[in-house]
């Protein structure tokens, strides 16, 4: 009898795991919803799970082509949908034998990511006691269909996982308060100049070094183990590899335009190996995607008082961060010298920055030619004498500067002692140029511009984009 009741018992159990596995839900990432936006002109790839070995359909009201593919023994499928130009909304039907998904108010345009730390993930309502400038106006006019936005839920893991927590909102006043600043700048700018749909995933944790942000496979093969490891008393979000695992793998392979970046501070105290993190953790999320030089865009950080406002560890971090905009392709840099808050370390001019992140895709990616994209970048020096001529890039027609007088530059000798210089501008076929002298050294040798943790950068070129700190010298 005993038997006869474990038979039994086995039967029914097997016979409700065989109906749950016919009726099996069709599951897809939080990424796939209403109100998504996906990439214009590509061939995009929509993921998810079902039933092993299960045929997935895909249909689209823009062409009305059915696609098809089965699933794996592990009930895992991904297809690829052609897009169209920009435009909508429209719907998607994915279905299978017996359950069936429909997603409605999609449009096509453009996507960009967003990532990094505090300053990408503080939102137009700020943080206590640290408002935006200009949010007000921002969030008031802030009802716009043709842009979306998405925003990963923060997590860390581990090992690289696929979930994800989020939903697609259309903006709104009382959706677009609570999303990245800078990331709803980028995207209301571009909307109106491309007038096109926009759509923003921003995946961001305040606090976070960039080593979390890197894949495992990269950090071991360019680093010590010595250097791969948590700096902040084991924090989650400083564990290495943790967030690349949670917030950026589950977006693999979402199509994207692009991916924008603001982080930094976190990695002052090993400014000597970022230029290297930084350029392979952006070539590792390339491999990743497997979508080719996708751009680049990061913001310099600002200025700060950190260990000092005289002190200058940041100022190595920021030349960090222009090494890589020079060496590596399809990136580019927004400066931020001139609107540093000595006593915060999150500038509250997040609306401006997010301007000068969308100067550099308007004009490399879309081609708008005319828009200057970049502040003066120091090129050479020559030494005359008693002068010190520095040159650059970016500064065609020239400087602007306010305040009466250009500051924070410095001059030294042979014996390494930095001096506050004098600044002259220079004219005719000379006008890229400065020359920089103090009556303290009589020859000079080395250059600095913005060599301090915090300093109110006043030098511009003509166009109204500021100059990056620098400095001549290696030593």
């Amino acid at each position: 009898m005993i038997y006869f009741n474990m038979k039994k018992h086995l039967l029914f159990s097997l016979f409700f795991i065989f109906l749950y596995n016919l009726n099996a839900q069709i599951k897809v990432s939080p990424l796939f919803s209403d109100d998504m936006i996906l990439q214009r002109n590509s061939e995009v790839p929509i993921w998810g799970s079902s039933n092993a070995n299960e045929k997935i359909s895909i249909i689209s009201s823009w062409n009305h082509e059915r696609v098809s593919t089965l699933a794996d023994k592990n009930g895992n499928w991904k297809v690829d949908i052609s897009t169209p130009d920009a435009g909508g909304p429209y719907f998607i039907k994915i279905s299978s034998s017996n359950s069936a998904l429909n997603f409605s108010n999609i449009l096509i345009g453009e996507v960009w990511i967003t990532s990094g730390q505090s300053n990408m993930q503080m939102t137009l309502n700020g943080y206590a006691n640290e408002p935006i400038l200009g949010s007000l106006d921002m969030i008031s006019n802030s009802n716009n269909s043709n842009i979306r936005l998405f925003t990963f839920e923060r997590a860390s893991s581990k090992k690289p996982i696929n979930d994800v927590k989020g939903k697609w909102l259309v903006s709104n006043p009382e959706n677009t308060a609570a999303f990245s600043a800078i990331g709803y700048s980028f995207a209301k700018y571009l909307n109106k100049v491309l007038n096109i749909p926009i759509g923003i995933i921003n995946t961001s944790w305040g606090g976070s070094p960039a080593e979390a942000w890197t894949d495992k496979q990269t950090l071991e093969n360019n680093f010590k183990k010595s250097e791969i490891r948590n700096n902040n008393n084991k924090a989650v979000h400083h564990n290495p590899s943790g967030l690349f695992n949670a917030m950026i793998n589950p977006l693999i392979p979402y199509k994207i335009r692009g991916a924008l970046w603001y982080q930094g501070e976190s990695n002052v105290r090993r400014a000597n190996n970022y230029t290297k993190l930084m350029n392979v953790m952006i070539e590792g999320w390339r491999r990743e995607w497997n979508q080719g030089s996708f751009p680049f865009y990061f913001v310099q950080i600002a200025p700060y008082r950190y260990s000092g406002s005289e002190n200058n560890e940041s100022a190595y971090l920021r030349e960090a961060q222009l090494k890589t905009m020079l060496q590596i392709k399809n990136s580019g840099m927004a400066v931020t010298l001139d609107i540093g808050n000595e006593f915060s370390i999150h500038p509250d001019k997040k609306i401006i920055i997010g301007k000068r992140l969308a100067y550099w895709a308007l004009t490399k990616d879309y081609k708008i030619n005319g828009i200057p994209f970049s502040g003066p970048v120091y090129k050479s020096i020559e030494i005359n004498k008693d002068k010190a001529i520095v040159d650059f890039d970016f500064a065609e027609s020239g400087f602007i500067f306010f305040n009466g007088k250009i500051n924070g530059f410095e001059i030294a000798g042979e014996d390494k002692v930095f001096y506050p210089a004098s600044v002259g501008v220079m004219y005719g076929k000379n006008v890229s140029k400065l020359t920089i002298t103090s009556e303290k050294v009589k020859d000079p040798v080395s250059v600095r511009y913005g060599w301090k943790n915090y300093l109110k950068g006043n030098l511009y070129n003509t166009q109204g984009l500021p100059a990056s700190s620098f400095r001549s010298d290696n030593w």
